[in-house]
């Protein structure tokens, strides 16, 4: 229920928030009135945690930090959605991408994430942002996107965050090309991936593959990267991410300096580490 409460402010009305949601809005009313037992079958509840991301496990709380990673990340998100402008940032896995795009959505009206890795198809693509913006993604396909765009056109600064992007295949790459036409100037894009997203696009822009020449000129024409390149700076730069993390969520007393030996400058790593001392 308290997740379901704090995403409702990133939604215009109850019967979008409802729809994103996959719930009628009469059910939305009840649920949102307190009313949980045998509204919704077990099922419904299941995917309403996985789309708000709350755990079923009992994971330990976790702090957002403000690391240089998080710093650059969200103030390229806000650029492109106050300014409806596109970026693609292509760095090192394990620097905390994912967790602050999700952080950015949490706090941001009308934007909306997506993790291309469970959506590569065009078909799956589009009916994913359609439902996240709570736009009826079940009609038909040329339907859906007509909605989405119109949708999209409508609302004030609408941002699409596209994580994993190097997993979508080559037509849902042309879908987000027209997509982006028809939201020219009205809605912002964001793409993140590893260097595999990076090879990709210039393999692809090489071997002269329809499409992609004007996907990343409509993205900016450069790839962002907020690690060093230099070994020793990186190094410096991770091992300095994984100690503000450290710091702010690990329990009191803990040795911040062994976490992050152990952890080598992964982030995930540093969760490890502190969750095997808060589960002690």
């Amino acid at each position: 229920m308290a997740a379901i409460s704090a995403a409702r402010r990133n939604y215009p009305s109850d019967a979008k928030h409802a729809s994103s949601l996959g719930i009628t809005t009469s059910v939305y009313s009840a649920v949102k009135n307190g009313q949980t037992d045998r509204v919704l079958s077990d099922s419904n509840w299941i995917s309403i945690a996985r789309k708000l991301g709350v755990s079923l496990r009992g994971e330990i709380e976790w702090k957002a930090a403000n690391t240089p990673a998080f710093q650059y990340i969200t103030a390229q998100l806000e650029l492109c959605q106050q300014s409806s402008l596109s970026g693609i940032l292509c760095d090192l896995p394990n620097i905390g991408k994912t967790f602050t795009a999700r952080c950015y959505v949490q706090n941001h009206r009308n934007a909306v994430y997506i993790d291309c890795s469970q959506v590569k198809t065009k078909l799956k693509l589009i009916r994913k942002i359609a439902a996240e913006f709570g736009v009826d993604a079940k009609g038909r396909y040329a339907d859906v996107y007509d909605d989405l765009v119109y949708y999209l056109r409508g609302i004030d600064n609408p941002l699409v965050i596209l994580d994993e992007a190097g997993d979508l295949q080559y037509e849902a790459f042309l879908e987000l090309k027209a997509l982006w036409n028809a939201t020219e100037r009205c809605c912002g894009w964001y793409m993140m991936g590893a260097d595999g997203l990076k090879e990709k696009i210039n393999r692809s822009i090489e071997c002269k593959k329809v499409g992609y020449t004007e996907m990343l000129s409509r993205f900016g024409d450069r790839y962002s990267k907020v690690v060093p390149d230099e070994a020793n700076d990186r190094k410096a730069f991770l091992h300095e991410q994984a100690r503000i993390v450290a710091k702010v969520n690990a329990p009191e007393g803990a040795d911040i300096a062994l976490i992050v030996r152990k952890s080598g400058g992964g982030l995930r790593r540093v969760y490890t580490e502190i969750e095997k001392l808060k589960r002690q």
